[in-house]
């Protein structure tokens, strides 16, 4: 996600506010929030789900509704999103809640 220079710090602290409401979602394994390496405007959330189901419903939540109209807002350019899948002979260590 790329936001504008100005909507960085409102953006970081909405995020800390939601974030362990977020990941407290059934079925969310982890939700981290990563920086731009040499552009300060980016911010990647990587998130861990047991069920692509368990995604789509958090994008049904009640939760999903209160965070996305003032996450968008924030933009400087239309979002990408997507989802891959994790090798199953790859570690993953899932951070303590």
């Amino acid at each position: 996600m790329e936001f504008h220079p100005s909507n960085l710090k409102a953006f970081d602290d909405l995020f800390a506010r939601f974030h362990e409401r977020i990941q407290s979602m059934p079925g969310c394994l982890q939700v981290c929030l990563l920086e731009g390496h040499r552009d300060e405007s980016v911010r990647t959330t990587l998130s861990w789900w047991e069920e692509e189901a368990h995604l789509e419903a958090y994008r049904r939540s009640e939760l999903f509704g209160e965070v996305w109209p003032k996450t968008k807002v924030m933009f400087s350019t239309p979002p990408v999103a997507w989802s891959v899948e994790w090798p199953e002979d790859e570690p993953f260590s899932i951070a303590a809640k």
